[in-house]
């Protein structure tokens, strides 16, 4: 069965209708989203609508979605334009869409696939932190009981895979996954053929376990603006992690159109 992963969209309505087409394309079953469907960008009630109107097998609630659904205003540790993003999204949602945001869990597995999903952490989802390093990744393996556990949050995709247990006592080897996070073959090393911006693919083996943060759709931060998200095919046991260009122009547009903070529009074009 072919999974789309996708994750904070946060209201990009034209780069998520890039990567809903692009599933199709791809012959996507079933989709799982690992939270914040709102917040920075200027759609969010499109986004809602057309995620609760796909095959959604699994979604959980990210700290925007979290912060647009309840009555804290205050938000602390909240940037100013985040807050802004959250306040004006408020605004914008109906009660009944704020209330289906309520009501997501932080964490969540996903019947028959072996999968975990969540936001932030395992061991501590409603506190929002974040995965950047392998001792962090090291941490979440432990609450970590199936093969694959995806999530998001931090906009940057990374990936660690945990070998079985070793014979050392007390070694839990843990590495990270260069690849995924997508290199370019340079021109001059490049042969006729050659994708210069391959798609990165982990095959998964029997006995690992991984940890996947599979970048964002609405808003990336890892310098490239494409709009990021991943296929998990069980069938050739392979996770995929998909770059597409989406209008970019379009997005920034309806952020100045509603008044978002200009910081929100460049961002995009610089995936920072």
């Amino acid at each position: 069965m072919k999974y789309a992963i996708i994750g904070d969209i946060h209201a990009n309505l034209q780069a998520f209708t890039v990567v809903l087409d692009k599933c199709k394309q791809e012959g996507v079953e079933g989709y799982i989203c690992v939270g914040d469907i709102v917040g920075y960008n200027a759609n969010p009630a499109e986004c809602l609508e057309m995620i609760r109107g796909i095959n959604l097998l699994a979604v959980v609630k990210g700290n925007h979605d979290e912060y647009a659904s309840n009555d804290d205003d205050t938000m602390i540790g909240f940037n100013p334009h985040a807050k802004a993003a959250v306040l004006w999204t408020k605004s914008h949602l109906i009660e009944g869409q704020r209330e289906w945001l309520k009501n997501l869990h932080f964490k969540q597995t996903v019947r028959g696939a072996n999968t975990t999903i969540v936001h932030a952490t395992l061991d501590s989802p409603e506190s929002w932190g974040y995965i950047f390093d392998i001792y962090q990744a090291k941490d979440n393996f432990t609450y970590q009981f199936t093969q694959l556990c995806f999530c998001g949050h931090s906009h940057v995709p990374i990936a660690f895979k945990r070998q079985p247990f070793s014979s050392s006592p007390g070694a839990i080897p843990v590495e990270e996954i260069e690849s995924w996070k997508g290199s370019k073959i340079s021109m001059e090393k490049a042969k006729p053929g050659d994708n210069l911006d391959p798609d990165p693919v982990i095959h998964l083996d029997k006995g690992s376990k991984y940890l996947i943060n599979i970048g964002s759709v609405g808003q990336p931060r890892n310098r490239d603006p494409r709009a990021s998200f991943a296929i998990y095919d069980s069938t050739t046991a392979t996770v995929t992690r998909f770059r597409l260009e989406y209008d970019i122009a379009g997005a920034q547009k309806t952020i100045r159109d509603s008044g978002l903070p200009e910081r929100l529009a460049l961002r995009l074009a610089t995936g920072n």
